[in-house]
Parts: C-alpha cells; sequence; structure tokens
C-alpha cells in the first residue's frame, strides 16, 4: 500500500478490484471523441490515452462500442463484434498499458437514440432527440442481443482490455427495457418490474460468464432518469442489488436520459450537483460505487469521497481539458490544473455534429499526433499585443516552446472578453480559466506589461530592431458594433459592457437589441440578482425540479420553484428564426429554458426604428408597437478591432493577426484559443 498523499488522501487512496489495484480513486469517464470511426483514428486514440494514463489516471473508460450493427451510433458507428476487429483496438491496450494505466471499453447499445433506421427498442416509440422510429425487438432479438453484450465483452478482453462498461443508463437500449415509459410490451421481457431488469441482469451475466473473474465489469446503472415515468427510488435500489449480484465489479452513476429537459453537466450545474443520490445509493451495496457529473477539481472530488458519497468518482472532460490533472494534483499543484469549464463547445457540441471532439480551453485535446508543443531550436523574441484569449494562448503555448514573449494590454488585467463572461450567473468558471492563463504565464516566464496602450510608432522600424522584436502578434479582439438607428445615443441606451464591466445602473424594464450569446448572457445577469444558483445547490434543485427527496418517480419535482426575475427583459433579434437558434447544440436549450423560467420576453423578426424617451419602437410584421423600457442594452455583434494590424501590415513583415480582431462574427474562444496554439507551433 502506498504512502497517503499529504495534499488529497481519499483521492489518493488504492482501491483493490479483483486482482487490479487502481491507484487512486479517480477514472476517467466515457467520451465518444469520433477518431473512433476516422481512419487512423485508433492510433490517434492511443496517444490520447496515453497522455491520460502517464498523467495519472487509475482507470480510462473509452468511448461507448456498439455491440452490433443495430446498436451502433450511427451507420457508420464503432461497433465490436469479429475478431478482425480486435487488432485495432489492441493499439489502444497497447499504449495504455506501457503508459502503465488501465483500461476498459464501454459497451454501449443505442437503441432508438440510433441515427440510423436500423433502430431498435423495448417497444415501437420514437425517441423525441432521433429522427427514426425504432422497431420492436423480437425475443429471438432481445436474446442475441444478450451473446451481443457477451461476444463483445470476450473481444474486447482478447483486445487487452482491462475490463468493459456497460452502459445502462442516460436512456440508451438498456435503460428503455427498465422503464415503462418505454417499454409498453406484455410478454416477459415487460410489464412488472421485475421483468423489465431482466434484459440488464442478464446481460452482466452473460458478460461475466464470457471473460473471467478477474475481468472488471463496471455498470453504469441509471439512478436518477430524470424523466416523467422513470424509475421510483425503490427499483433503482432493487436493480443495483440485482446487478451486484449478477456479477458487476463496480457500478457507476448514471444521471438523467438525454432528452430530460434537466441541464446535467453545463456550465451553470452546482459543482458535484448530484452526488447526493451516489451517496443515498451507497448503503445498499457492497461493491465499490463510482459518482459523476460537475466534478472537475481535485478539492471537489476530495471532498465528496471525504463525504462518503461514493468510494470512486468519475471524471470525463476534466481529462479533455489537462491530460495531467491527476499528476498535479497527486503533486500539490492544483493552481497549474487546465480546468474544465464545462462549455460543452469544442467536446458534445462537436460530438453531436460528426466532428472530431476537442477542448476549447485545451485544442492538443484529441489532436496529440498533430498539434505538438516541440522544444523549439530557434528562440524568438515575440511581442503580443492584447491578453485575451488568444493572445494569451500564443503566449503561453510559444514561451512553453522555448520562444521569450513579452504580453502586452491596455487593461490592467489579463483575459479580455473573459472578465466580461465571468460576470455572468452560471459562468463562474470562467474564473479557473483566468486563473490558469496567469498561472501558466507566470510558470512559463512571459514578461506581462498591463496598463500599456500599443501603437504603431513602438514598433519602430520595418524589421522591429529598436525593439527587438523578431515577431509580432496582434491580438487586440473586437469592439462591440453600434447598430444604426434613429436616437442610439439616447440615455436609455446603454453597450453590454456597461452593464456587465462598468456595472452602470439598469432600471426595471428593459430591451436587450440582439439575442446571440452575448445577448443571452446580459438577459441572464439582468434577471439575476445576488447570488448565482450555481452557488446554491438547493436553489437549483428548485428552478430545475430536481428532488433530493426521491419521492417521485425519476426524482422529479411535481412542480418546479422558480424565483422571481427583478426585471421585465424583452430579448430582440432582427432573423426570423428561432430567437438563440445559433447558441450551442448541446447547451442552447438550457439557455433558452433558463430566461423563460424568468418570463423572459423572446421576439424575432424585430426591426428597429427608433429610440426615444418612451422607449424602443419596433416593428415586427405590419404592427408596430413601442417597449416602454427604462434601458436599452445593445449585444448587437461585435466589429474586429484590427487597426493596429492595418497600420503595420504595409511596413512590418513579420506581424500576424489572431482571435476577434482577425474575425470577429461571434466571440468565440474556441477558435481563438485554438488559432493562438497553432500559430505559436508554426513561427
Amino acid at each position: 500500500m502506498s504512502q497517503s498523499n499529504p495534499h488529497y488522501p481519499k483521492l489518493f487512496e488504492p482501491l483493490m478490484v479483483h486482482n487490479h489495484t487502481l491507484k487512486n480513486r479517480v477514472i476517467m469517464g466515457s467520451m465518444h471523441t469520433g477518431l473512433e470511426e476516422k481512419k487512423g483514428g485508433f492510433k490517434r486514440l492511443a496517444q490520447y490515452f496515453r497522455e491520460r494514463a502517464e498523467g495519472g489516471v487509475a482507470l480510462i473508460v473509452t468511448g461507448g462500442i456498439a455491440p452490433n450493427f443495430a446498436g451502433r451510433v450511427s451507420p457508420f458507428g464503432s461497433q465490436l463484434s469479429f475478431p478482425w476487429q480486435v487488432k485495432k483496438h489492441k493499439i489502444v491496450t497497447d499504449a495504455v498499458h506501457k503508459a502503465g494505466g488501465k483500461i476498459a471499453m464501454q459497451i454501449l447499445h443505442t437503441g432508438r437514440y440510433a441515427y440510423h433506421p436500423f433502430s431498435v427498442s423495448a417497444s415501437a416509440i420514437k425517441s423525441p432527440i432521433s429522427p427514426f422510429k425504432p422497431k420492436a425487438l423480437s425475443i429471438r432479438g432481445i436474446k442475441k442481443t444478450i451473446k451481443d453484450f457477451a461476444n463483445c465483452a470476450k473481444l474486447a478482453k482478447k483486445a487487452g482490455y482491462d475490463g468493459v462498461e456497460v452502459m445502462g443508463s442516460e436512456g440508451y437500449l438498456i435503460n428503455q427495457f427498465i422503464v415503462s415509459k418505454t417499454n409498453k410490451r406484455t410478454d416477459e421481457w415487460g410489464g412488472e418490474f421485475k421483468n423489465r431488469i431482466k434484459l440488464p441482469i442478464a446481460i452482466v451475466k452473460a458478460v461475466r460468464e464470457a471473460t473471467d473473474e478477474n475481468f472488471i465489469i463496471i455498470y453504469r446503472l441509471s439512478m436518477l432518469d430524470l424523466v416523467e415515468d422513470g424509475s421510483s427510488w425503490d427499483e433503482v435500489v432493487e436493480l443495483g442489488i440485482a446487478i451486484e449480484k449478477a456479477g458487476a465489479s463496480i457500478i457507476n452513476t448514471g444521471i438523467g436520459w438525454h432528452e430530460a429537459r434537466i441541464p446535467t453537466i453545463v456550465t451553470s450545474v452546482p459543482r458535484a450537483n448530484f452526488t447526493w443520490v451516489s451517496k443515498k445509493m451507497k448503503p445498499h451495496l457492497s461493491i465499490p460505487l463510482i459518482t459523476t457529473n460537475r466534478i472537475n477539481a481535485p478539492e471537489v472530488a476530495e471532498q465528496v469521497l471525504s463525504n462518503g458519497d461514493a468510494d470512486m468518482v468519475s471524471m470525463a472532460r476534466p481529462f479533455l481539458a489537462d491530460a495531467d490533472f491527476m499528476n498535479k494534483a497527486e503533486a500539490g499543484k492544483p493552481e497549474t490544473i487546465n480546468t474544465c469549464i464545462a462549455c460543452n463547445q469544442a467536446c458534445l457540441d462537436h460530438a453531436f455534429k460528426n466532428q472530431i471532439v476537442s477542448c476549447l480551453v485545451n485544442p492538443r485535446a484529441c489532436f496529440e499526433t498533430e498539434l505538438n508543443y516541440s522544444k523549439t531550436d530557434s528562440p524568438q523574441k515575440i511581442a503580443v499585443v492584447g491578453a485575451g484569449p488568444a493572445g494569451l494562448s500564443f503566449a503561453i503555448t510559444a514561451s512553453e516552446i522555448g520562444h521569450n514573449v513579452t504580453l502586452f494590454d491596455a487593461s490592467d488585467e489579463i483575459g479580455g472578453q473573459l472578465n466580461v463572461a465571468k460576470q455572468i450567473p452560471g459562468k463562474e468558471e470562467f474564473h479557473e480559466m483566468i486563473r490558469y492563463f496567469k498561472v501558466m504565464l507566470r510558470d512559463n516566464n512571459v514578461e506581462v506589461v498591463l496598463n500599456t496602450r500599443i501603437s504603431a510608432d513602438f514598433f519602430k522600424d520595418a524589421d522591429s530592431k529598436s525593439t527587438g522584436f523578431d515577431q509580432i502578434i496582434i491580438a487586440t479582439g473586437i469592439t462591440p458594433r453600434v447598430p444604426d438607428i434613429a436616437g442610439i445615443d439616447h440615455p436609455k441606451v446603454l453597450s453590454y459592457l456597461q452593464v456587465l464591466k462598468e456595472k452602470k445602473p439598469v432600471g426595471k424594464s428593459v430591451a436587450i437589441i440582439g439575442a446571440g450569446g452575448i445577448g443571452f448572457d446580459v438577459a441572464e445577469f439582468l434577471t439575476h440578482e445576488g447570488e448565482s444558483l450555481t452557488t446554491r445547490p438547493d436553489a437549483w434543485n428548485d428552478e430545475w425540479a430536481v428532488d433530493p427527496s426521491y419521492e417521485n418517480r425519476g426524482g422529479l419535482k411535481k412542480q418546479a420553484i422558480l424565483e422571481e426575475s427583478p426585471r421585465e427583459v424583452y430579448l430582440l433579434q432582427r432573423k426570423h428564426g428561432k430567437v438563440g437558434a445559433g447558441l450551442g447544440k448541446t447547451t442552447g436549450w438550457t439557455h433558452r429554458l433558463a430566461l423563460k423560467h424568468k418570463k423572459v420576453k423572446m421576439l424575432n423578426r424585430a426591426e428597429y426604428l427608433k429610440i426615444d424617451d418612451q422607449g424602443l419602437h419596433i416593428r415586427i410584421g405590419d404592427e408596430e408597437s413601442c417597449l416602454a423600457v427604462d434601458n436599452i442594452v445593445l449585444c448587437s455583434g461585435q466589429l474586429t478591432n484590427n487597426h493596429l494590424y492595418q497600420e503595420l501590415k504595409s511596413t512590418i513583415s513579420n506581424v500576424h493577426i489572431i482571435g476577434g480582431a482577425d474575425v470577429a462574427t461571434e466571440l468565440d474562444a474556441k477558435r481563438a484559443i485554438k488559432q493562438g496554439a497553432e500559430l505559436a507551433v508554426s513561427i
């Protein structure tokens, strides 16, 4: 037994599972990356997982692999059913084992969530989030599916995996059998609960028989369905006990079906908000129990384990953000961890668009074989003007590579628009992003010069010899666009920067012009006063109707308890489509619903006529009206702040432009950070 870690004793306590010693209490949760289907993707996956194994995580779980064709996520989704498919998986397991890690393969049958016309389920009931109505599995089909799970596990063992995770939650096939909402069968696989849980029990038994007693079987149990007519608490406990008896080694916590209208992993969800349900389950099990969701810092994980909420903690996206998460925690350097901000922009949004998954704060994630920060043989002296996301990303990456970097900014703090984002209720994680950047600037010896507005005269001649810079990077960001509306200079009118950054007073009724990401952020800011729900889990659970007492099926309260908005807010856009249609694919609905809770009036097709003492005059279709508001807040887009670049580029050849200064269609930290890192590598 290794010595207790002085910083996080519970987190780094080893755990025996069969003959496997897990060196700490953290698993890297399953995430589909898109590399599983890409040509040569398994070689890239091997490097991706190898770096996480080297980073110190005890056990890695892969993205979901189907046990048969019907179970695939999409027509070309990953499947492990045939001996010839084993070879590519061995590339991954060998890489992880050489790095001293352990890895389990998730077996995922999507059921009615499949994006192909061959989908199957317990009953022929279409999902609200997928396009195809499934076929009800025949009894013969059910028995074949059980055999397919067992065969998949057998092949996974042959491929060198230390175990498998049987995906029984999130509303996928197994979950669809368990719950009467999706199981309307009248045969032995439907009806009363003991029949509906025959499938998961039979699968776990078959997987154990097909492998051996030392093979790790994780079962992902839906402990909180968060859908109407979901499982009751007694049913969840009954299934958990039965799954342990069937041969599972570990039970993992699943939270919410994908079709649930309750956010479970977005940034506005309080940290570790659902570990109470794992704690509620723990006394009923004798095998290890994993808890999950919105755990993104070692101190949070340590607290969860110290509270006795679970035996292990699953973190998925935090290992996209920082492969070395566990090593940094073990060394007592949590401030150096690149924290997952739960934005979903490069991970889940990419996955649902069939793009390669990555990470907003770490563009190397899933691109480890392509974007490498190798030390340079030719260090250069580089000036970076602008300390927003693009400038920070470039400065840190370039200095890490070995260049000598000086970072200038006119403000008295680094971060640029991140300092605006961190003001928004539910976006508190942006503080972590700025903290990480500050630490990296310090640790990489970047010279930071604040309160200094750089003009073209600073770089005196074409070769920059007087200032000694070999390269000049312009990352001066954006300026808010002012729309051409009569009365735009009226005292009622404020820019979003005046509201969020300068904290100008805002009246009790407000019209927001522009319903992009900033418009929604301003609406969120104006409809809250005092402490954010993100820091008040009880109030958050009330608003989203989550019931920790678990009195009703699915863990839902009968009615949400909403806090009133301190203001009447209108959110307007010129476009004809749905208000907020351009928001993130997997998070947009949560933002729209949160504002609906606050009774924000969302208007599209708005033509702005004029602003005067009466308010904002608009026309929608043929109807003109006046919104008699105290203030109008402008969130009507951005313009590139590229004046310095324009002045320099005609006389200086070694000048580059990145971030919002380059493209300002929308504020886009994902693009800015990626562009900064890629330029640093290419110079």
